[in-house]
């Protein structure tokens, strides 16, 4: 008695704009256009009986709505490069210093594809904008 197992039916990615992103969330897909990438660490660590290099970037990705940053980490470094349009899937906000930043962690993935046909609107930076976490107590 052999079960046959169905593998779950994929579901169409829903791609959101940079003007859509908020604190705290996650598994957006987006079409961005890298703006500016600036290396931000580069360091060896010892792993067992290999040497890796930690490699961090801070990039500043964006559409046609806004611009964030967005952190790329080893692998991520070698793809974002100046001018190149990436789809970014399954990214995440974290917040660093009251700001939020774009990132893909193991679960996620970075794609090149052709140039994007829209210009990125610099003067909207959702990373220039300050959050602050207000605990609010029920009496």
């Amino acid at each position: 008695m052999a079960a046959t197992a169905h593998a779950p039916a994929l579901r169409k990615p829903t791609f959101v704009k940079v003007d859509q992103l908020r604190p705290g969330t996650s598994g957006h897909t987006l079409v961005v256009k890298v703006v500016s990438f600036k290396m931000v660490l580069q360091k060896p660590r010892s792993d067992a009986n290999q040497v890796r290099h930690v490699r961090i970037a801070e990039c500043i990705v964006g559409d046609e709505t806004g611009v964030i940053v967005f952190t790329a980490r080893n692998e991520q470094v070698d793809v974002m490069k100046e001018g190149t349009t990436v789809i970014l899937r399954n990214a995440k906000i974290d917040m660093f210093r009251g700001s939020m930043r774009l990132a893909v962690d193991k679960w996620g993935r970075i794609e090149v594809t052709e140039s994007a046909g829209f210009d990125v609107k610099v003067d909207n930076n959702l990373s220039l904008i300050e959050y602050e976490l207000v605990h609010v107590v029920d009496d």
